[in-house]
């Protein structure tokens, strides 16, 4: 089989690396793809512009890609996924319809409210005036949304009026967010425990993937700025066999069967945020997409073959298909260009010292390689991640990994995967 990877993160270079442990795969590649996809063995860079869909459609029937997996969300909301199967390619990921779960936070606070799934209050506004004017009826903290796609960044946590005028200002009015700011959510601030909850789904069936839990904030002790996610760990202590059971009740089979009778059905990875207290659930938001760097730590405990799983889901044999796990902790700590998730310098020369094992692996997002070198070319450019016999085992190796990745303004959270260990 020949697979074919859409992105360029660190959770297409997992996911790359993980198909290409597949026998019966001959060929990974990747549209545009890393520095760490450009060296991961069976694998090989595509440079196409991925809002070509006739271009990829052409490289898929030429080089006889058997299956295409799609990564980030911005091609899902603009219908690749759509695009693809209607030219009779097996592609796995939502369409552009069910993708309005990620691409409007409008969309799918309304949709949350129509199927009775808990989430926080909320209004939507698309003028900077009667936004405003709500703050005079809200409590503080508050949080405040660009309603659309903002890799993972348009989410400000206001702690007063003042606050609140600002992040609405530097929304509407400078445009910090771009038409992703078009619109924007003022929402109830929730206090609890975050868990990442993703499943592979298809129609009205669904297989819950190992759980995890991301880091946002910046900074340790969950400070500063949200970013696309400082680290990962899995499996998530706050998500237990019971709470697992009330989040299938209670949030996706109602997500799952309120699509189908929206009339666009579901089939991809979907993700749920969530904010877990005293037993309650409320859904942050929706992914349409494997989370990154939640990616990482999980794909790391997959001992099945994700190509399969992936098959089985556009086949509608979900039902009848099992995954195997590794009984094993995991940790993943993002490396990140000082600045990120703001403005950050890039082309910044990347110095390894690493030893690979079955327990180990380096992964790439912002880089590329360039003259025999890896280069930084984001703001998130690795997640190390390790697995261990306990969480504690896994977070050591993991920073171990960390201390020997070396750039100029590089940085990373030291707390990742603390929340979990007892």
């Amino acid at each position: 089989m020949n697979i074919l990877i859409i992105g360029s993160g660190g959770r297409e270079h997992a996911i790359a690396w993980k198909c290409a442990q597949d026998d019966f795969v001959k060929q990974v590649y990747v549209c545009p793809g890393n520095a760490g996809t450009y060296l991961e063995n069976k694998v090989s860079n595509i440079n196409i512009d991925t809002t070509n869909f006739s271009l990829i459609e052409e490289f898929c029937v030429n080089k006889q890609i058997d299956l295409v997996i799609i990564g980030p969300e911005q091609p899902l909301v603009d219908g690749i996924t759509d695009y693809l199967q209607g030219k009779g390619i097996k592609t796995f990921g939502p369409s552009k319809n069910a993708a309005q779960l990620e691409g409007s936070k409008t969309f799918s606070k309304d949709f949350f409210v129509k199927y009775n799934i808990p989430t926080a209050e909320y209004k939507s506004f698309e003028d900077f005036e009667s936004s405003v004017d709500y703050l005079d009826k809200v409590s503080f903290p508050t949080v405040i949304k660009a309603d659309g796609l903002a890799a993972g960044k348009g989410v400000i946590i206001c702690k007063n009026k003042e606050s609140g005028i600002a992040a609405l200002d530097s929304i509407f009015n400078d445009k910090a967010f771009g038409n992703a700011g078009n619109r924007v959510v003022v929402e109830e601030f929730l206090n609890g425990e975050e868990a990442s909850f993703i499943a592979v789904v298809s129609n009205d069936e669904i297989i819950p993937l190992a759980t995890s839990q991301d880091h946002k904030a910046v900074g340790d002790g969950d400070v500063g700025l949200n970013t696309g996610g400082m680290g990962a760990y899995s499996p998530a202590p706050i998500v237990t066999e019971e709470m697992q059971k009330k989040i299938l009740e209670k949030v996706m089979y109602p997500t799952m069967n309120g699509l189908i009778k929206e009339g666009f059905p579901y089939l991809g990875f979907l993700y749920a945020g969530l904010m877990i207290k005293d037993g309650a659930i409320k859904v942050l938001e929706f992914n349409c997409r494997f989370g990154d760097p939640e990616t990482q730590p999980i794909l790391i405990r997959l001992k099945s073959s994700l190509v399969e799983l992936c098959l089985a889901a556009i086949d509608n044999k979900l039902d009848s298909y099992s995954i195997d796990w590794s009984n094993k902790h995991s940790c993943g700590v993002v490396i990140a260009s000082k600045g990120y998730p703001e403005s950050y310098e890039k082309n910044k020369e990347v110095k390894i010292k690493l030893h690979e094992d079955d327990d180990l692996k380096l992964f790439h997002a912002g880089t590329k390689y360039k003259d025999s070198k890896i280069i930084t070319s984001g703001g998130r450019v690795f997640c190390a991640t390790a697995l261990g016999n306990d969480l504690k085992e896994a977070q050591e190796k993991a920073y171990n990994l960390v201390n020997n990745i070396d750039f100029e303004g590089s940085f990373f959270r030291k707390d990742i995967g603390f929340k979990g260990i007892k």
